[in-house]
């Protein structure tokens, strides 16, 4: 198996060609949308998102609280949103407004999977994303994982 880069830049850069232009248009609509105190680096090998350690440090498994990863597979992409996880109210709503755009939606529990950027609706994904203060996130995860 190939070595997984520890460097976002690095992940991005070696990426095929082909891959890397349909990665590159969601990387850059999630950074632009991302809200003040989520810091992106590459945890579970892939670019993420997360609450550092020193803003919330009781996770559940001692590592940084992901709110957004990006990860190129052999087969397809996968934009993981951790906001919508746990049947929330903001997952339901995200499904309905995707269904009015009449793409079909490829979704597991958080797992957003295309194989193409035109497969996706970067409007709704950032305005999801933005709507998401670090703070909201917090309030979430602790109702969904009680300590």
């Amino acid at each position: 198996m190939e070595a997984v880069p520890d460097d976002v830049t690095a992940y991005l850069d070696r990426l095929p060609e082909a891959k890397r232009a349909e990665v590159l248009p969601v990387f850059h609509t999630v950074h632009s949308a991302m809200p003040d105190g989520y810091e992106l680096s590459m945890l579970w090998r892939m670019p993420t998102w997360s609450v550092p350690l020193a803003t919330y440090p009781r996770t559940y498994n001692g590592q940084p609280l992901a709110f957004v990863s990006l990860a190129a597979q052999k087969n397809y992409c996968s934009l993981y949103l951790m906001a919508l996880a746990g049947d929330s109210a903001e997952e339901r709503i995200f499904r309905t407004e995707w269904t009015s755009t009449g793409r079909a939606l490829n979704m597991g529990k958080s797992c957003l999977r295309f194989r193409s950027v035109d497969d996706l609706d970067l409007d709704l994904i950032a305005s999801t994303i933005a709507a998401t203060p670090v703070a909201r996130f917090l309030d979430t995860y602790e109702r969904i994982h009680p300590s």
